[in-house]
């Protein structure tokens, strides 16, 4: 899987002191990512126990919309 391991699972991680990644809110849980075209499209798997994933290469948030899932 492409996405960056992380420390706590289920809420969302804070992202420090500097700009917060890009979020978008979602209704599937396998969604891609291109970076807006600054890096090659990747596809990401949303768990749904925790909602949330993050693309490996530009820190692209993608969230499940509350109720969504399956594909």
């Amino acid at each position: 899987m492409s996405e960056k391991p992380v420390d706590n699972p289920g809420v969302l991680p804070t992202t420090g002191i500097y700009d917060a990644p890009e979020t978008e809110e979602v209704s599937s849980t396998r969604v891609s990512c291109d970076g807006h075209m600054t890096h090659p499209r990747v596809w990401l798997q949303i768990d749904e126990e925790r909602g949330w994933v993050e693309c490996g290469y530009c820190d692209k948030r993608f969230v499940l919309k509350e109720g969504a899932g399956g594909h």
